[in-house]
């Protein structure tokens, strides 16, 4: 039943994208944020309905009217100077057939990312792009918490099977990226139901990251959480809800928890802890025996370990966005991988501080400032884990940009609307 609801749903779609492409920009994050295939035990489980997705936007893309533009700024031109190293280092790779395979898989989320650029082109498409990564990442988001309530915090909450976000980690730190947004909509939205829907969706993502057991996600839920509150309006009651929840919570927190958090101190003792550092090392000596290029995607192999890890037998992925980035794709790719991250948010520091004077653009700064807030968690989180090449912040960058040119567009409206008089 679930394989069939699925099919008829995204192929039902087909011809909405087809009229009005920006709808497949929405589809395929439905798609592939969610993966509600993977909760199908039939034909549809292995469904390729994100290439299916895709083929019908860019056939939409193709015979749309509607024009299309690619937004040429600092941050797309950096952007498009990383994906391109990416292709270089690939050429370069140590092993180009397992590296080629990855690398496919990179360019078909960016070839979307400019899909989103070009097509998310309105307040209402951007607010609808917010509602779809939102709903398909909190969902669970709200699915763990309700769990993790459930069972009293002893099992730990994973994501969707064989996506990117399937691990324990991987699922807290999107849900963590999401609660920003979140809170950008409850306050944007008029709705008291969904405000309250949204309220307790937070309270609910908060605990599934707890629920997690994830230390990476435990340190950059701290840093999320103060520049969360940092944003909000009403700080002083947010507190005092806030510590009384904690205070709620702490006595069901059971105790393999915080044996779990307490190795974030006693590293040393840890082996998982210990082969990240492992990783990490071969990352940085790989990358200076191979400064320009690195070794290509998928370079965390048993073969690169044996020659540049201390210990060659704790092989383990890059479980670091930075020595992901610094291992595949060499300093260059990551010099490229940093730079399109401060130049982000740096856009959105000038957006809230333009479009936070105007109270009609007010929605623009609190978006440009949630998504800095989700970004840092990423940066943060992702200090400990391999999601260089996920999706979200990519989309996170959309954010921005879009945002960036409604602020411009808006803008040159008012001028028009009032005109300067001209001197004598």
């Amino acid at each position: 039943m679930r394989d069939l609801l699925i099919t008829l749903l995204i192929f039902g779609a087909v011809p909405y994208i087809l009229k009005r492409p920006h709808i497949g920009v929405l589809v395929w994050s439905w798609i592939g944020y969610m993966n509600p295939h993977r909760y199908t035990w039939g034909f549809a489980y292995n469904m390729p309905f994100a290439q299916i997705t895709a083929i019908a936007l860019f056939i939409g893309m193709i015979f749309s009217k509607e024009e299309k533009t690619f937004p040429v700024n600092a941050i797309t031109v950096v952007w498009s100077l990383f994906i391109a190293w990416a292709v270089i280092s690939t050429l370069f790779a140590f092993n180009i057939d397992n590296s080629m395979v990855e690398l496919v898989r990179f360019v078909k989320i960016q070839i979307i990312v400019l899909a989103t650029l070009m097509l998310i082109n309105s307040k209402n498409r951007l607010f609808q792009l917010i509602w779809v990564i939102v709903v398909s990442i909190g969902f669970f988001g709200v699915k763990g918490g309700i769990f993790s309530i459930a069972t009293g915090l002893k099992y730990s909450v994973t994501g969707p099977p064989e996506s990117f976000i399937s691990g324990n980690t991987e699922i807290a730190l999107a849900i963590l990226m999401v609660i920003p947004l979140m809170y950008f909509l409850k306050v944007h939205t008029t709705n008291k139901l969904l405000q309250w829907a949204l309220v307790g969706s937070m309270l609910l993502c908060a605990i599934a990251v707890i629920g997690s057991y994830s230390r990476g996600a435990f340190l950059a839920g701290i840093v999320t959480l103060i520049f969360l509150w940092s944003g909000m309006r009403r700080r002083v009651t947010t507190a005092i809800i806030v510590i009384a929840l904690a205070m709620a919570i702490v006595p069901f927190i059971p105790e393999k928890w915080y044996e779990r958090m307490d190795t974030i101190d006693n590293y040393q003792e840890d082996d998982s802890a210990m082969g990240r550092i492992n990783a990490w090392t071969m990352a940085f000596n790989l990358a200076n025996d191979h400064p320009l290029t690195g070794g290509g995607f998928r370079s965390f192999t048993a073969e690169n370990f044996a020659i540049y890890a201390p210990n060659p037998e704790a092989v383990h992925d890059a479980h670091s966005i930075y020595f992901e980035v610094l291992g595949e794709m060499g300093y260059v790719g990551l010099l490229l991988f940093l730079v399109l991250w401060v130049l982000v948010f740096l856009k959105a520091r000038g957006l809230r501080k333009v479009a936070g004077r105007n109270d009609d653009l007010k929605w623009l700064a609190d978006l440009a400032k949630m998504t800095q807030v989700s970004l840092l968690a990423y940066l943060s989180g992702g200090a400990f884990l391999g999601l260089a090449f996920f999706d979200l912040p990519y989309h996170l960058m959309c954010l921005i940009v879009i945002s960036a040119i409604l602020l411009k567009n808006e803008t040159q409206q008012a001028r028009s609307a009032y005109p300067q008089p001209r001197c004598a």
